[in-house]
């Protein structure tokens, strides 16, 4: 019996992985006004309608739009396409805000629940996990400088080959993903593997419209967190790495200059240091 590994996993499989674990994430949304909906929904539609009457869409590619549409939710890529290409703007409008550290896009990745660790810990991995071992460190306080003790960090990334866990096939369940508590110092010790940069699923609908508008799929490597604690906003965030060269192309333009990753050389691997400031609640 062949083994399913992760360099199976396809766009339609993720996709609905994702779409699933969305859904359920999005059964308590908010109650948003009448008057609201359709302020947003008219201007969505304003701007659709300039854009056929600026381009003299015909009705070839109308109807092409209408079978792109439908194949996107029929591949379960919906949460995929929205967190690749608009997911940033409406982070930039949530958080514009913030005094304390950057945040930026969740992505269609995260899973809650992921195993608990104490603030020196070592991810969920296994035994031989492919990858430049990582040391990854640093302190939560407030925007006063106060210690913020017992902070909690969500962590998960990709592996080496640039697969997550819960959304590829062969891998285990919480590999790559963990609950950190801080100390009573705010202080954290994670040690895990650099994650690889990776191209978004392209066999399914999004990497169409991808392909037919010559552009690239790659996301720089990245570590993701959503960092909170009593009395302070929580966070969600993505740490990137200097040098990669999707830094200054990531195709979510989710990528912002505070938030890469200056590593240093370690005996056993890579090294690397970020202190996350937390507004008031």
């Amino acid at each position: 019996m062949t083994q399913t590994t992760e360099y199976q996993a396809t766009a339609a499989a993720s996709g609905g992985a994702a779409t699933e674990k969305f859904v359920e994430k999005a059964k308590a949304g908010p109650d948003t006004s009448p008057e609201r909906v359709s302020a947003l929904a008219s201007e969505v539609l304003s701007a659709v309608h300039d854009v056929i009457r600026r381009h003299h869409v015909t009705y070839e590619e109308y109807d092409a739009l209408k079978a792109w549409l439908i194949q996107v939710g029929a591949d379960g890529e919906w949460p995929l396409f929205l967190d690749v290409f608009v997911e940033s703007v409406v982070e930039e409008v949530a958080s514009e805000h913030r005094e304390g550290s950057k945040g930026t896009i969740e992505g269609p990745y995260y899973v809650p629940g992921a195993p608990a660790l104490a603030a020196d810990a070592t991810l969920p991995m296994r035994a031989e996990e492919a990858g430049t071992p990582l040391l990854f460190h640093g302190r939560v306080r407030d925007v006063a400088g106060n210690p913020v003790a017992g902070a909690t960090l969500e962590v998960w990334h990709a592996d080496d080959a640039g697969f997550y866990s819960q959304f590829a096939p062969g891998l285990p369940e919480w590999n790559l993903r963990g609950t950190v508590t801080a100390d009573a110092d705010g202080t954290f010790r994670i040690r895990t593997i650099r994650p690889a940069p990776y191209q978004i699923p392209t066999d399914g609908s999004t990497g169409a419209l991808i392909r037919s508008a010559g552009w690239h799929a790659w996301r720089p490597a990245h570590l993701h967190l959503k960092v909170s604690a009593a009395g302070c906003q929580p966070i969600t965030t993505q740490l990137y790495f200097e040098g990669d060269e999707h830094v200054a192309n990531d195709i979510a333009s989710a990528v912002k200059p505070e938030l890469v990753l200056r590593p240093d050389v370690a005996p056993n691997g890579e090294e690397a240091r970020y202190d996350f400031v937390l507004d008031p609640a």
